[in-house]
């Protein structure tokens, strides 16, 4: 498949099937992840892959709106990214879990970009509750956490004709 066939095809979804995702499959969601560009190469990323379910659970009640599927996936990654290598953890976190999307998507497998960052659960900071849940030290930031398997839910693939070309600028 082609890189452009591959990002029309990434769409999210919050459904998933009992069936497990492979470990060969989760080795090449995991290689994109770390493939992924960070500013100057500092790699601050680290990525934590919950396979139990009762932290499966637990995470979907990490932010008031948006996260109960994570409850339903057979796997979760969650990108932590390590403010004292590089304050560009939120740039880095957000391109690994964008390759990690899209070779999911490779792999026919459903996934979906859950954002930590930035949102609350009944008023407390949802990466604080992500950190207490992990176990993890406060110098990790988590932009988000991609729920991981198959699904029978899939969304169409994007069509290229549906671009808004409008949105692109030419400085002349």
């Amino acid at each position: 498949m082609r890189l452009i066939d591959t990002m029309l095809k990434r769409r999210s979804t919050r459904t998933f099937t009992d069936e497990p995702v492979t470990k060969e499959g989760l080795g090449k969601i995991l290689q994109a992840a770390l493939l992924a560009p960070t500013s100057m190469n500092r790699k601050p990323c680290n990525f934590m892959v919950v396979n139990r379910k009762e932290t499966l659970e637990e995470l979907s009640k990490c932010k008031d709106h948006g996260a109960d599927l994570i409850a339903n996936a057979n796997k979760a990654i969650v990108v932590l990214a390590d403010t004292m290598i590089a304050d560009t953890w939120c740039e880095d976190s957000s391109i690994a879990l964008t390759y990690m999307h899209l070779m999911a998507t490779e792999l026919d497998l459903g996934s979906c970009w859950v954002q930590v960052h930035l949102r609350n659960r009944d008023g407390k900071n949802s990466e604080e509750i992500v950190r207490d849940i992990l176990k993890v030290d406060s110098h990790y930031r988590i932009v988000g956490i991609l729920a991981i398997g198959h699904s029978d839910d899939i969304p169409e693939p994007h069509n290229i004709g549906d671009i808004d070309k409008n949105k692109i600028h030419f400085l002349v």
